[in-house]
């Protein structure tokens, strides 16, 4: 890390400054030379172990964020699946349904499932009409409007239910 580095550069200095300060105040100890850089060498000490603290504070929080995004994209994938089955996709149908989620088009599909795009477009038009939607942004639109309603309440429903051996879902809501 560029700022773990940083910060042990200043600390080097610091110790080369504060050794320097302590030999300034022994060979001249009122000069005010001599206190102006004690006085220094006591900021760069203090402003060491802050930047330390600061550097752990953030490091602490970024990998409580990470835990929170890992979270989050397995409970969005338990909606997902927990709505296609709900919808009763077939097992084609849910593959095309996650390939749409994620971006692909309908020959980027197709060529993965090893289709005709014109099967893949009717597999598609049958799971538009097994969601109660339109099309491809209404389909997609409808999970992220659910995540963002529930929030991260599912990844906590599953965190307690792992403990207790109880896994209950949040009602979706139907379209």
């Amino acid at each position: 890390m560029v700022i773990a580095a940083i910060v042990i550069l200043q600390a080097v200095a610091t110790v080369f400054f504060v050794g320097d300060a302590v030999t300034d105040l022994l060979n001249a100890p009122s000069a005010p030379h001599s206190l102006l850089e004690a006085f220094v060498a006591v900021a760069l000490i203090l402003g060491v172990i802050f930047a330390g603290w600061q550097l752990r504070v953030t490091l602490e929080r970024l990998r409580s964020q990470e835990r929170a995004l890992d979270t989050a994209r397995g409970a969005l994938a338990d909606v997902i699946s927990a709505q296609f089955d709900a919808w009763g996709l077939t097992p084609a149908e849910r593959d095309v349904g996650a390939f749409a989620l994620k971006g692909l088009d309908v020959g980027e599909i197709a060529e993965l499932r090893g289709a005709a795009p014109g099967t893949v477009r009717a597999q598609l038009t049958r799971i538009y009409s097994k969601a109660g939607v339109t099309g491809r942004a209404q389909f997609a639109a409808w999970f992220v409007e659910d995540l963002l309603e529930t929030g991260l309440a599912v990844a906590e429903i599953d965190r307690c239910g792992a403990a207790t051996g109880q896994h209950e879902r949040p009602q979706h809501r139907e379209t």
